[in-house]
């Protein structure tokens, strides 16, 4: 897609795949390469598996607007299985970029999401390079690489560098090993999905 700032990128998924981290992680990334940034978690129900939210702005002045994005130019969708219970596209501008966590692109959930003519689909098999690498179903990072490669506001390497600075609060050094693996299969492994192949399969 054709990058325009400031940038407003909205997070679905559920609770347990890290939707708030990575858009910590991505707003930690803004800040590196020289960008005002906001990361804004929308919880709702904080429970394992409840639909959640997050939002990022990437901007060149301070960002104005501090509540959830209404009209994003990314949207980020963690779990396919969300599509039909949220308006998961509500907003998105008319040539924005989605961006969906799927081992299927061709599925009725992903053409289920209807996306326009002039706005971009991108698809990565997030949650297999999760468990392959961590063991569980944690979509974040390889989305995360999916996002820098879809959308190239910011490097992979400004990405990992952040990645690395968060997770090691915390995490092992294994750990954050396997994340930044999972976060350049992503970026190798998504593609996107032209509309002929979603209206051939419709």
């Amino acid at each position: 897609m054709q990058i325009h700032l400031p940038l407003s990128i909205r997070w679905h998924g559920r609770g347990g795949q890290g939707v708030v981290t990575a858009s910590r992680i991505l707003a930690s990334a803004a800040l590196r390469g020289g960008y005002y940034m906001q990361s804004l978690p929308d919880f709702g129900a904080e429970r394992s598996g409840a639909p959640i939210s997050a939002h990022t702005r990437i901007s060149e002045t301070p960002p104005v607007d501090r509540g959830p994005i209404g009209e994003p130019d990314v949207v980020i969708v963690l779990d396919a299985s969300l599509v039909g219970q949220i308006d998961l596209l509500g907003g998105l501008i008319p040539d924005g970029a989605v961006i969906v966590n799927t081992p299927d692109p061709d599925s009725d959930s992903v053409r289920r999401l209807e996306v326009g003519a002039r706005q971009e689909l991108w698809a990565v098999d997030g949650s297999r390079i999760g468990m392959d690498l961590l063991g569980r179903n944690l979509p974040n990072t390889p989305v995360l690489g999916a996002f820098a490669r879809a959308v190239p506001v910011l490097g992979l390497e400004s990405i990992s560098l952040a990645l690395d600075e968060l997770m090691s609060e915390t995490f092992s050094e294994s750990i954050i090993r396997a994340n930044l693996e999972a976060l350049r299969l992503g970026y190798d492994q998504v593609r996107q999905v032209l509309q002929t192949e979603v209206t051939a399969n419709a």
